[in-house]
């Protein structure tokens, strides 16, 4: 028999992404509308992990009141962390180092001892699997797919995604103007880790001249031969856009650093390119990297409604009795796929998809070797 809702939790981990405020309000407004208490965890699970360092509980009462007027805004009024793993959850040593602990069931005792019936845990892959861990040991979960790379498995589309690509475009726009009146080589930066949905989308729809994603080891030869063509041809001025996870072939994907409880921090690859560009062609080469840019600002209309219809979409699972599943968009419809085939996977581009094809009928060079 299933459980009796009263109370549910909702929490943001991860980085941030435009549109997790409206899938707050959604959730909110239909658990309400069920009569359902909402409660927000605040900084992930932070709020719950170490409730002192809040000064109350660590959680955040969510009204029809309290989420008003909020669909509109960028990032989350729960905070969110990428440091608050329950699973390797760090923690400082007598002696100054740091140890990973699995906190797990001492989370869910905390979930128990809150009265909280249900979690809505809104995150990417790394979210999500710590949300089927919890699931797996006894807590109802649904997750909801968030990230701006869309790299998730089994949904078409995340929230967040669409923000990131349309600001991108924009700046590629702006930066035409600068590398055409200077006859420069403008590269530009993007986030996407592991996969180069940004970087595809939003060149493809600026006109770039090359593309450099994490799914195609690059060369940096066949990009300088495209440059050299477009001067011949009297361009003077050429983009690269390059995703901050893509990859020399004879080389690996550029690390800052990795701190204890987090994912490693990649960046750098946009100046290597250009360091390397303008060894190859001789011409006057910068880099514009966008990073937390394509997190911040407002959602974009898609990204708000698809925000709303994934928080709805939540809270209607838990009504039917659903459990361990995630909120996925199939369209027209949205569909609940098993947390376990979606929890730490990842979503790469198709080498063969239309996308791939139109920037390839368009002599958009993705740094392969060029065929003879």
């Amino acid at each position: 028999m299933t459980q009796t809702i009263k109370r549910i939790a909702l929490s943001t981990g991860g980085g941030d992404a435009p549109g997790l405020n409206a899938v707050i309000r959604a959730a909110t407004l239909a658990a309400h509308q069920r009569g359902w208490e909402v409660v927000g965890i605040r900084d992930g699970f932070n709020g719950l992990m170490v409730p002192e360092e809040y000064g109350d509980d660590g959680l955040m009462d969510l009204t029809p009141e309290s989420v008003r007027g909020i669909v509109h805004l960028g990032g989350t009024i729960l905070g969110t962390t990428n440091r608050g793993n329950p699973i390797a959850f760090p923690v400082q040593q007598p002696d100054g180092s740091w140890v990973e602990v699995d906190r797990s069931q001492e989370l869910i005792d905390r979930f128990d001892a809150n009265g909280i019936d249900a979690l809505i845990t809104i995150g990417g892959d790394g979210s999500l699997a710590i949300g089927h861990h919890l699931q797996q040991a006894g807590l109802r979960v649904i997750g909801v797919p968030k990230t701006i790379d869309n790299d998730l498995e089994r949904t078409a589309s995340t929230f967040g995604f669409d923000t990131a690509v349309s600001f991108a475009s924009e700046c590629i726009d702006r930066l035409f103007t600068t590398a055409t009146s200077h006859g420069r080589i403008l590269v530009v930066e993007v986030m996407g880790r592991y996969a180069g949905w940004i970087g595809l989308h939003a060149g493809v729809a600026s006109g770039a001249h090359a593309i450099l994603i994490p799914e195609i080891p690059y060369e940096l030869e066949p990009v300088a031969e495209v440059i050299e063509e477009r001067e011949r041809r009297g361009s003077k001025f050429s983009i690269v856009v390059v995703a901050e996870g893509a990859a020399p072939a004879s080389g690996h994907v550029s690390v800052i650093g990795k701190s204890i409880g987090q994912a490693e921090r990649l960046g750098g690859v946009g100046a290597k390119v250009t360091t390397g560009l303008e060894a190859l062609t001789g011409k006057e080469s910068r880099t514009v990297v966008l990073g937390h840019l394509l997190r911040g600002g407002s959602p974009t209309a898609f990204d708000r409604l698809l925000g709303l219809r994934f928080g709805a979409a939540a809270v209607r699972a838990l009504a039917e009795g659903r459990d361990g599943v995630m909120v996925a968009l199939n369209p027209p419809t949205m569909d609940y796929v098993p947390l376990v085939e979606v929890a730490k996977r990842q979503r790469h581009v198709p080498l063969d998809c239309d996308t791939m094809q139109t920037a390839r009928d368009l002599g958009i060079t993705f740094g392969e070797p060029l065929t003879v």
